[in-house]
């Protein structure tokens, strides 16, 4: 009771928008008609959808989690050693400094149709693209973060006399970590719309496949049902994130108050 009490004074304006948000579509929709039924469907036919979809959506929830997580964590796992060995070699970063800033910029989703064409599967394309999009987030993160650590730090590594492994577990990688944080949030913003513009191109199952494949058939009450899920699932995984951000950054938590 006591967390579900911090949930909702810590979320309180925002589930308070968002019922008032609910309440205008269902007066717009369902009580008024001042919308048109077909492109815009009320609750009454959304709801029904949902529960009467709910095998399919999960089973699509789950194929979207198959391309979603391993896409991610490998990013993760790639831009995090690669930052730290581009940001602790002066000569390395001097050099690929021009190239990662010519390649960052480049939106993987122009990329799927190479992808498709290269890459063996549709599922391994589909993961390439996530990937690609949260490599970016992940390495500048931490380069940046590496960069910025203050000096102090190094200086009183150096009288502990800590040096490789130690130094970069206990030191190196704990300073920069709201930084690397702060890029793994962003790659989990690009993770998600890159996931659905795969799902629509590369894969036949997956929340983004199943909007387009019912809005291809302009069964909107579906498409509107299936988007509410999907927000529904994307929020949670960023509100789970932000509480694990919370609890590795307790440290700079402290420092502001």
């Amino acid at each position: 009771m006591r967390r579900l009490a911090r949930f909702i004074k810590f979320y309180g304006g925002t589930i308070i928008i968002l019922f008032a948000s609910f309440c205008m579509y269902e007066v717009a929709t369902d009580l008024c008609g001042w919308l048109d039924p077909i492109l815009f469907p009320g609750f009454s036919r959304i709801w029904p959808t949902v529960t009467g979809s709910s095998p399919q959506l999960f089973e699509c929830f789950l194929s979207s989690m198959g391309l979603l997580i391993p896409g991610y964590f490998i990013a993760a796992l790639a831009g995090i050693i690669l930052g730290v060995v581009i940001a602790l070699s002066p000569r390395f970063h001097k050099n690929l400094k021009p190239i990662i800033f010519a390649l960052s910029p480049i939106p993987p989703s122009m990329l799927t149709p190479y992808l498709i064409a290269v890459l063996p599967t549709f599922y391994i394309s589909s993961v390439a693209v996530i990937f690609i999009g949260c490599f970016w987030p992940f390495l500048n993160g931490t380069i940046s973060g590496i960069l910025l650590i203050d000096q102090k730090y190094l200086d009183n590594s150096k009288v502990l006399e800590l040096s490789g492994i130690q130094m970069l577990t206990n030191v190196i990688l704990p300073a920069a970590s709201p930084m690397i944080l702060a890029g793994a949030g962003t790659a989990l913003n690009f993770a998600f719309i890159l996931l659905t513009v795969a799902e629509m191109f590369a894969t036949n199952s997956g929340l983004g496949y199943y909007i387009q494949y019912y809005a291809d058939f302009s069964d909107y009450a579906r498409v509107l049902g299936g988007l509410l899920v999907t927000i529904f699932v994307f929020v949670s995984i960023m509100i789970g994130f932000d509480a694990f951000k919370r609890r590795v950054l307790f440290w700079t938590l402290n420092e502001h108050h």
